[in-house]
């Protein structure tokens, strides 16, 4: 697995949260030969809601045609808070440049890094132990989603990588499941969280479209949701890039999320001192 998540460009990272199973995409990094993944403040507000202290680290994005799937480990994490970036700095900065290029923009140099302030601090994330470590069949499809599912009492979430023929925004809407394993769903009326993303060359898109609801049986009963699947076949799946306009205001939307966690982070260590 580690091997794994270190020659992979993208990942996701799963858990069981307080107010149900959660998913997001993620730029996999290491720890001292560990999974880690070093979430800008922006992220906030989910990781507050990892109450379990177990998470799932996936790796299903197909990097060719001939790829032969991905892989997944679950198991406790280690969560904390690095307000001044130094951490994320000084071990995994130069290993995020390489992935992911709006950090390379932001942070490739003291000046920039200055700049760019808000981009440092995170929240570092590390899978402490493997309890669970298995293949999982990659997301081949524009349909194909991981399905999130509480695990067992005390343990890190069930992951799936199933596909539907579409997918229902609305809630009340039920979609048909197809595990991409072969295996049957079984869905006992548990809380699920179904999701997928994809990106531009840039990754200054990065785009989640996610439906919630219960699985019963084969489906998945809707109660939320936003975004529509990709519509072509994965390779390829990039996004178009933003335009100026565009690239602009997404600019301004991450420097707002990640002062506003900041604040909130800023604000909640001080009143634990």
């Amino acid at each position: 697995m580690v091997t794994v998540w270190r020659r992979s460009t993208t990942a996701e990272m799963c858990w069981s949260g307080s107010d149900g199973p959660v998913g997001i995409p993620v730029v996999p990094l290491v720890w001292d030969d560990l999974p880690c993944v070093a979430l800008p403040m922006a992220h906030l507000d989910a990781v507050d809601t990892m109450t379990s202290g177990r998470a799932a680290f996936a790796v299903t994005e197909q990097a060719s045609e001939d790829a032969s799937g991905g892989t997944l480990a679950a198991g406790p994490v280690d969560i904390r808070f690095d307000l001044d970036g130094k951490r994320f700095a000084d071990h995994l900065l130069e290993q995020e440049i390489v992935k992911h290029p709006p950090t390379r923009l932001r942070a490739d140099g003291l000046m920039a890094r200055r700049e760019n302030w808000w981009w440092m601090p995170r929240v570092l994330i590390t899978l402490t132990a493997l309890e669970q470590e298995h293949e999982i069949p990659a997301r081949r499809r524009g349909e194909d989603a991981l399905l999130v599912r509480p695990g067992a009492e005390g343990a890190a979430p069930r992951v799936d990588t199933v596909t539907a023929r579409a997918w229902p925004e609305e809630p009340g809407g039920a979609v048909e499941l197809w595990r991409r394993d072969g295996a049957a769903l079984e869905g006992a009326g548990e809380p699920a969280f179904a999701f997928a993303h994809r990106h531009s060359p840039d990754f200054e898109r990065w785009e989640r479209w996610w439906r919630t609801g219960r699985t019963e049986g084969e489906h998945l009963a809707v109660t939320g949701g936003t975004g529509t699947p990709a519509e072509t076949p994965l390779p390829p799946y990039n996004l178009p890039p933003y335009n100026l306009l565009s690239r602009y205001r997404n600019h301004r939307d991450v420097v707002r999320a990640c002062r506003q966690g900041i604040a909130r982070a800023e604000a909640r260590s001080a009143g634990q001192t």
